[in-house]
């Protein structure tokens, strides 16, 4: 059996699975169901200053798709509602029941240092094993300056960091906002103040959808709505980038990323750590199915991994990000092919709809023995993928190298290029 215990930033846990911070780590009661079912940690529901905030209700909106339920999550709850002092009496119970998992608390004070001085020893004293500062909540705190309000200003991440370096012994974990045009810009921010770690991504500013009847945005609180955060698996392909993104910058090499957006399988698990994550957080899924769907997962990347032959995480944790390149990078002279195998072939057709209607023309469609049949035009083909995404039966349509006799070459190189290496910016082309 594979080995799935993590060393994350000097924090330790038998399998890279923790709850996210959020409704499931809320109270004593949620965390000791999770950490019972084999949870590798939870990050707690964030704490804040008394008296609590005070939520509304109704708190959640969802987007189903093509019969799947939650494909997309939005919540406008806020941080914890109950007092400090009952979150840190049970803080300091569960650690002491489970000392071999890792209890990360979640933080959201004023933007002020004599605030973190004052709740940082209190967290302290719990015995809890790090901390995460909450920069991204995009709604409700940072009206309040808090939040992504902190999280989309690079000082101000560095500043907070900084202070919490400064007056806490405890491994500081930085949660970044989506909210950026440039997640690098608070990454090297959290990276400069100190930060241990930094996890990623919090929810995106979204609206959920319309109440055509009450005309509000959902969830409808009182015939009104609001902007809330955007989570579940809709999220996964905007997280994995900017995780890549951090994984793959020179500045920071080495910080520990926590992965979190969309992940509801070990193969998801599987793809941030793959892209560098040494931990991974999950909300969303746990929400939708319950707690034990962590045997799932750690079943499932324990016997990937015994397939593929990783004894441990670090076997394979970063192993795409020498792969995740920039699109002048790409070799231009790749070819592939689309082929369709004819034995799975049920003649639906779609795959000659999209292409003739939306792409290339590459997918011819005629009769034979009375029956459709649908061939691809090779001449025709650019390889995008397009019918292959869009068949309903796996593996009939495939995508083929096809030999090109042509050598590795990038865009840089390219002669439509103005701006290749060999070829002089117009302005200085007369001088040559």
């Amino acid at each position: 059996m594979a080995d799935l215990s993590v060393n994350f930033a000097g924090i330790k846990s038998p399998n890279p699975f923790w709850l996210a911070s959020a409704p499931p780590t809320d109270k004593e009661y949620n965390v000791v169901r999770a950490l019972k079912a084999g949870w590798g940690g939870v990050v707690w529901k964030t704490l804040g200053e008394d008296p609590p905030i005070v939520n509304v209700s109704s708190r959640y909106g969802a987007a189903s798709y093509g019969g799947n339920r939650i494909m997309g999550f939005n919540n406008i709850e806020l941080i914890t509602d109950r007092p400090l002092d009952v979150n840190l009496r049970e803080i300091k119970s569960v650690k002491r029941d489970f000392p071999d998992r890792a209890i990360i608390v979640s933080l959201m004070v004023p933007c002020e240092e004599d605030a973190w001085k004052k709740i940082l020893p209190l967290v302290e004293d719990t015995g809890a094993d790090g901390i995460e500062l909450n920069f991204g909540c995009p709604h409700g705190m940072s009206e309040r300056g808090m939040g992504a309000a902190v999280g989309q200003v690079p000082d101000y991440v560095e500043m907070v960091t900084r202070w919490c370096k400064q007056h806490s012994r405890m491994p500081t974990i930085v949660k970044l906002t989506p909210n950026v045009t440039d997640i690098l810009a608070p990454a090297r921010a959290a990276w400069r103040g100190g930060a241990d770690a930094v996890s990623l991504i919090n929810t995106i500013m979204s609206i959920m959808s319309i109440d055509l009847d009450a005309m509000a945005p959902t969830p409808v609180v009182g015939g009104m709505g609001t902007h809330g955060g955007y989570c579940g698996p809709g999220v996964k392909p905007i997280a994995l980038r900017m995780v890549g993104e951090i994984a793959r910058d020179r500045a920071m090499a080495g910080l520990p990323i926590s992965g979190i957006g969309g992940i509801s399988t070990w193969n998801d698990a599987a793809e941030y750590i793959a892209l560098g994550s040494g931990t991974v957080q999950i909300c969303t899924a746990a929400m939708h199915h319950g707690f034990r769907i962590i045997e799932d997962l750690t079943d499932g990347l324990s016997n990937w991994m015994d397939q593929k032959g990783y004894a441990r995480i670090k076997d394979f944790q970063g192993k795409a990000i020498p792969n995740f390149v920039h699109w002048e990078d790409l070799n231009i002279n790749f070819k592939t092919l689309a082929h369709i195998d004819q034995d799975l072939c049920v003649q639906c057709g779609l795959c000659h709809i999209a292409c003739e209607d939306t792409a290339h023309q590459a997918i011819g469609a005629t009769r034979v023995d009375g029956k459709r049949h649908y061939e691809v035009i090779e001449a025709e083909c650019v390889g995008c993928n397009l019918c292959a995404h869009v068949c309903p039966v796996d593996n009939c349509i495939t995508m083929n190298p096809a030999e090109t006799g042509l050598a590795f070459s990038t865009w840089k190189e390219h002669p439509n290029n103005p701006l290749r290496v060999d070829n002089p910016p117009l302005s200085t082309k007369a001088l040559v």
